[in-house]
C-alpha cells in the first residue's frame, strides 16, 4: 500500500502543466492548469496579496493566498457565470458615466470601456 505524504512545494510545481501569472496591483493571479491522479486536468487559480506590515526596517512582507480550483465539467459554468457577471458591471458602468463622480478626472472619463463582446468565450 502506498503512504501517503504531502507534497513538497518542488514536487507541486512539478505538477503544473501551464501556467499565467497577471499582475493587478498589489495582487497577482496565477492560472495554473495541473492534472489529477487521473491525468484529468483542472486550474487553479490562485490570488496572492503582498500584506507589508510595520514601517521602515521593522517592515515585514508576507503573502496573502486563496485558491479556486476549477474542473473541466464546471468550465461551461464557470465562463457563463463569469461573463454574465462582467457584462452586468459594464452596463452598471455606463449608467453612470454620465454623471462623473467628482474624484473623476476628464481623462479617465474618455478611457475606452472594453465592449461586452470581448469577454465571450466559446469551446
Amino acid at each position: 500500500m502506498e503512504e501517503f505524504r504531502r507534497k513538497t512545494a518542488d514536487e507541486i510545481e512539478k505538477d503544473v502543466i501551464f501556467s499565467h501569472a497577471i499582475k493587478a496591483g498589489k495582487r497577482i493571479y496565477y492560472m495554473d492548469v495541473r492534472k489529477t491522479r487521473k491525468d484529468e486536468m483542472y486550474l487553479s487559480i490562485t490570488e496572492s496579496k503582498k500584506i507589508t506590515t510595520g514601517e521602515g526596517e521593522d517592515a515585514k512582507v508576507s503573502f496573502e493566498k486563496h485558491k479556486i480550483f476549477l474542473y473541466r465539467e464546471d468550465f461551461s459554468n464557470f465562463i457563463d457565470g463569469l461573463t454574465k457577471t462582467i457584462k452586468f458591471i459594464h452596463e452598471a458602468e455606463k449608467e453612470y458615466s454620465d454623471a462623473p463622480a467628482p474624484e473623476t478626472t476628464a481623462e479617465e472619463q474618455t478611457e475606452e470601456q472594453p465592449k461586452q463582446d470581448d469577454f465571450k468565450i466559446e469551446f
